[in-house]
């Protein structure tokens, strides 16, 4: 399979969803949806919730303030961005950076599920809550009951069409820019991923 190839197809079908609610927030605003960028081969993928409007102007992840402390967090525990990939479940920005719906979410889920098949990654890391409990509802986790605040950090088993995986729900790094005593845990439990580097 060429992963490349595979993932383009990805783009193309976001490029042209017309029938997503954001389709036309984002042609109005000339924004760009944000498929995901990083290496096809990454042992760790990286899960946001939706792009903000830094990343919908660029059609890059996690290319703002929270894309920043997302790189420091990196490179605390050694790893180049470019060798992992990082994505968000809603490939299109909601306005306003409201929470992404429900209705959304399952709209644009398949795109991320092809995506973790085609890259067949180690480690999946969600970043805050809404990726969090979409990831442990995919793989039926008994965990999906918990908060994010009980599974922080923590390393929990999933199997997947592709063999066993690692899942690692984190904070997501935007609660650093308000709170600086997050960014302390959030080093803290980027810690966990050093084992699959």
């Amino acid at each position: 399979m060429d992963k490349t190839e595979e993932l383009r197809k990805i783009r193309d079908k976001v490029w042209n969803l017309k029938e997503s609610p954001l389709y036309s927030y984002r042609k109005k605003n000339k924004y760009y949806p944000v498929i995901g960028e990083g290496s096809h081969d990454a042992h760790i993928i990286f899960i946001g919730e939706a792009p903000g409007r830094n990343e919908a102007e660029t059609g890059r992840p996690f290319c703002g303030a929270a894309g920043r402390i997302l790189d420091e967090l990196l490179e605390s525990i050694g790893v180049n961005r470019k060798d992992v990939y990082v994505t968000n479940i809603v490939k299109d920005r909601p306005p306003e950076n409201r929470d992404p719906l429900p209705l959304e979410i399952k709209l644009y889920a398949p795109f991320l599920e092809e995506q973790i098949d085609i890259i067949k990654p180690k480690v999946i890391a969600t970043l805050g809550r809404f990726s969090m409990r979409f990831i442990l509802e995919k793989f039926n986790l008994p965990e999906q009951t918990q908060s994010i605040s009980s599974l922080h950090g923590r390393v929990l088993n999933a199997e997947t069409k592709f063999g066993s995986i690692k899942i690692i729900p984190l904070y997501h790094p935007a609660v650093a820019i308000y709170n600086a005593t997050s960014e302390e845990t959030l080093k803290k439990d980027f810690e966990a991923l050093r084992g699959f580097l």
